[in-house]
């Protein structure tokens, strides 16, 4: 009898400017078997930023075509933009027995865990503190006034929510953050409840009782 696993949904959430999507991008660079999930949005892509590879760019009323057809595995407005996660890469990865981490703010969170209550891990990113917090916020030169105040304003309520998470990460240092990651993959792998044919495994294990 062989064991097999089901595969899970690594989340990172963490206010805007905690690092999460550069600490996802390493994870995922550094083992074969993960897949980072790649989110549509709305808004235009930065000026280092690719279609198909940071982010699905679509028009607003393709994005609204996705949704009403349900081709989305959570989807969100904010800061006036649509953002949400497309089903079809998602249940591929699973198909190649890949896990997959999430990039995703905690509304987002929420809406897979909904989904996939037993197969969701959740870490929250926090930053060192709060002036390295604004200072990479405002460090995105890239986005107008109105939406670096909009992020500081939000980075408040995201920070209420890390209490959902099962972990919690001070992101100190990129290799060490990495790292911790690595450490809770090895860990949820190895949870039990994932791991399907167990139960017939430990019996075939047993020997006969001595009389």
């Amino acid at each position: 009898m062989t064991i097999s696993r089901r595969r899970f949904c690594l989340i990172l959430s963490s206010p805007s400017g905690a690092g999460k999507t550069t600490l996802a991008k390493q994870l995922v660079k550094s083992d074969p078997n993960l897949y980072l999930s790649i989110s549509a949005t709305t808004r235009p892509p930065r000026a280092n930023e690719h279609h198909g590879a940071d982010y699905y760019f679509l028009s607003r009323d393709e994005f609204l075509a996705m949704r009403d057809a349900e081709n989305f595995f959570e989807w969100a407005e904010v800061f006036g933009n649509f953002y949400g996660t497309p089903r079809e890469p998602i249940h591929r990865a699973f198909d190649q027995g890949r896990d997959v981490v999430f990039d995703i703010d905690w509304q987002g969170a929420q809406s897979v865990k909904q989904a996939l209550p037993h197969d969701t891990v959740g870490v929250f990113i926090l930053p060192p503190s709060r002036e390295e917090l604004v200072r990479r916020i405002y460090g995105r030169a890239s986005d107008p006034a109105s939406v670096i105040e909009a992020r500081l304003k939000a980075a408040n309520e995201e920070l209420t929510h890390w209490g959902e998470y099962a972990y919690v990460l001070v992101n100190k240092n990129i290799e060490d953050s990495v790292a911790a990651l690595k450490a809770i993959l090895a860990a949820e792998r190895s949870a039990a409840h994932r791991q399907t044919g167990l139960p017939d495994f430990v019996e075939g294990l047993k020997g006969p009782a001595k009389s």
